[in-house]
């Protein structure tokens, strides 16, 4: 593991302390999140990426909600 003092050796040599604070490592933190979506985007865990599984989750779900709506409208028809 790192101690605290290399860590702080490390976030020291980073530059732009005086102009930019701690907003210097904003750079660093936006490409790891373009990284990221990236890697969600284009990478494949056998034949799905991220993305397919969240599309037919949010399919799945919203079927069912429809299915749940359908039961309700059956147990309790509106009187007229």
């Amino acid at each position: 593991m790192f101690s605290r003092v290399q860590v702080k050796r490390v976030l020291q040599r980073v530059p732009g302390k005086e102009r930019f604070g701690i907003y210097r490592f904003l750079p660093f933190f936006f490409v790891l999140g373009a990284t990221m979506e990236w890697i969600m985007i284009k990478m494949r865990v056998g034949k799905e990426t991220f993305y397919d599984v969240y599309r037919r989750k949010a399919s799945e779900r919203q079927y069912q909600r429809r299915l749940e709506d359908a039961s309700k409208t059956e147990l309790h028809p509106s009187i007229k």
